[in-house]
């Protein structure tokens, strides 16, 4: 008789250990995008700063700009925690000061400055900033179905869908005014991220009138 032969072979990646090569991809994919242009930049390089061949990156990504979309969806994941948790009758303003303690902000907490230099790119780089606005054109249905489930709305009432549009657009306009301004016009680094949190909360403020 012989012996049935094992499998070989690595074994299987975890999800989250995809979810962090995702994120490693992103991080070496903005900071090639930073300092030698989108353009420039080849899926070749973006592989190489992390370890891995072309094909791989092209395994998680379809395409250079898409490589840093898991940097934009970790904050609109965070707000959607946040429009979750946000309990009937507690103002916005209660809501935001308990979730800014728990959270360390709105852009991933350590790539906050990679983050609003990637943001600052969709300005000129249409493809990127394809990316972006499609980050929050799947996020709003997310919104929607916190929001609903706060109000004890059905998804598609439309004061939902309204309500998700307008958190949805006041967020995108937060950060986009952040990112825009730059680092050299606020100073010091946690003057920037003050700015970022009374900025988010001035827009969510707009947003929430007529939703507490």
């Amino acid at each position: 008789m012989t012996a049935s032969r094992g499998r070989t072979g690595r074994p299987p990646l975890t999800e989250a250990r995809r979810t962090e090569i995702r994120r490693e991809i992103a991080r070496a994919a903005v900071d090639l995008f930073v300092t030698q242009g989108v353009t420039s930049t080849t899926g070749e390089q973006i592989g190489r700063a992390v370890g891995l061949s072309a094909r791989t990156v092209w395994r998680y990504f379809p395409s250079k700009e898409s490589c840093v979309t898991p940097l934009f969806s970790e904050g609109i994941d965070s707000i959607t925690a946040f429009l979750r948790e946000w309990p009937p009758g507690q103002s916005l303003q209660e809501a935001m000061d308990r979730w800014l303690v728990a959270e360390t902000g709105i852009t991933g907490g350590p790539d906050r400055a990679t983050v609003g230099a990637l943001v600052r790119l969709t300005r000129t780089e249409p493809g990127l900033r394809a990316v972006w606005l499609q980050t929050y054109d799947e996020a709003e249905p997310a919104f929607g179905r916190a929001l609903a489930e706060r109000a004890g709305l059905p998804v598609d009432d439309l004061r939902v869908t309204i309500r998700a549009a307008m958190f949805n657009a006041a967020l995108r306009a937060a950060v986009e005014h952040y990112a825009w301004r730059g680092d050299d016009e606020r100073g010091e680094r946690t003057s920037a991220d003050t700015e970022l949190e009374t900025t988010l909360r001035r827009a969510l403020a707009v947003a929430a009138e007529g939703v507490e």
